[in-house]
């Protein structure tokens, strides 16, 4: 049982290592562009034309930069080989769907969210257990990234009876490139370094009988990501509403965590989270009361 636990909070948790306040994103560009230009070549190189997203925004090659700013062990053209390979290869396609998915989506100067779900893999059987009222993904009053997920109230079981380990890690990496895409557009046009924060509920998770392939799924895709993504594009995680036992487990193994994961995990207890009957309530598009309660405790849970 520990073991589960702990692959499912390591998948839920990631790495992230940024600090913050964060000087504006034109100057940091600028600061870094003979390393940007180095890295728009070596790109050049591995996939021909950069005129596509994400390889035609600065801010995709920015933050390899960034991140070896942050970890005297990274190399930032190393760590976009390694990207590269994947996108070039195992994750072509799902950086294909993504791509041409966001640009239908902004088609008209506006957002359709439609076309980004219908190009997800697998979705036609992963949409009938993983909806907007479980998994979605907002905005908060800063222009980051709020990625939601209420795992308790997802029927894992009936979910990986209809679909393969790889078949939902390609679904929850589809995601990630969703959110990094959107990332760096915002960036770009905010002047400001948007990442992706998590707000995990976790009322209601099962510590016995959920399903292990689930887990696996999400152990697999973290570990994809990692190498992929670099970690400056994710904010701080939030795990929410842990059930007493649970929290009790989360504290045996946090200490076993590096320190840029320690520093960007926290705790909260977001009733707004929980109680809301569907995420759709939470979307950056609604006005409700149950978005405004969730803003408001999520600033409360950042500024701890």
């Amino acid at each position: 049982m520990k073991q589960s636990l702990c692959v499912l909070f390591l998948a839920v948790v990631g790495v992230n290592s940024l600090q913050s306040p964060h000087p504006p994103v034109s100057k940091l560009v600028s600061q870094h562009a003979a390393t940007i230009a180095s890295l728009k070549s070596l790109t050049t190189e591995v996939v021909g034309s950069i005129s596509e997203e994400p390889y035609s925004n600065d801010l995709f090659y920015l933050h390899f930069c960034l991140q070896a700013d942050s970890d005297s062990d990274s190399d930032a053209a190393e760590s976009l080989k390694k990207s590269l390979a994947w996108r070039t290869g195992e994750g072509k396609s799902i950086c294909d769907s993504a791509r041409t998915a966001l640009t239908k989506a902004r088609e008209g100067g506006g957002w359709d969210n439609r076309p980004v779900l219908e190009a997800a893999p697998h979705v036609d059987r992963i949409s009938k257990y993983i909806t907007p009222a479980t998994v979605l993904t907002t905005s908060n009053r800063d222009g980051d990234l709020v990625y939601c997920i209420r795992a308790g109230k997802i029927s894992d079981n009936d979910l990986m009876a209809s679909v393969t380990v790889d078949e939902m890690k390609d679904f929850f990496l589809y995601a990630k490139e969703v959110n990094a895409l959107v990332s760096y557009q915002r960036s770009e046009e905010s002047d400001r370094l948007c990442q992706v924060l998590t707000a995990n509920d976790l009322d209601g998770v099962k510590l016995v009988g959920g399903s292990k392939e689930f887990r696996t799924a999400l152990g697999n895709s973290s570990k994809v990501a990692a190498v992929v993504y670099p970690r400056t594009i994710n904010g701080p995680t939030l795990l929410c509403n842990l059930p007493g036992i649970l929290n009790a487990l989360v504290k045996l193994f946090t200490p076993l965590f590096p320190e840029s994961v320690k520093a960007r995990l926290k705790f909260a207890k977001l009733v707004a989270l929980k109680d809301t009957e569907s995420l759709t309530a939470l979307a950056s598009t609604s006005t409700s009361s149950e978005r405004t309660a969730f803003l408001d405790a999520l600033e409360r849970a950042l500024a701890t």
